[in-house]
């Protein structure tokens, strides 16, 4: 059950990260961090900033 519980949670966090960190200039790779839960919350964070620089330009 708990190999379950992890499978779910790479699904839900990986793959969409790999699909979104290149549209805010960020390496598709660094979506590993999301393995560690506290990983997910640093990358929103950096995604927030560089959506910052790109809307200022």
């Amino acid at each position: 059950m708990e190999y379950t519980f992890w499978i779910l949670f790479f699904v839900l966090t990986v793959i969409p990260m790999v699909q979104l960190l290149p549209h805010f200039s960020i390496h598709s790779g660094w979506a590993a961090v999301c393995v560690v839960p506290l990983g997910t919350v640093i990358l929103l964070w950096m995604m927030a900033a560089n959506l910052r620089k790109l809307e200022e330009g």
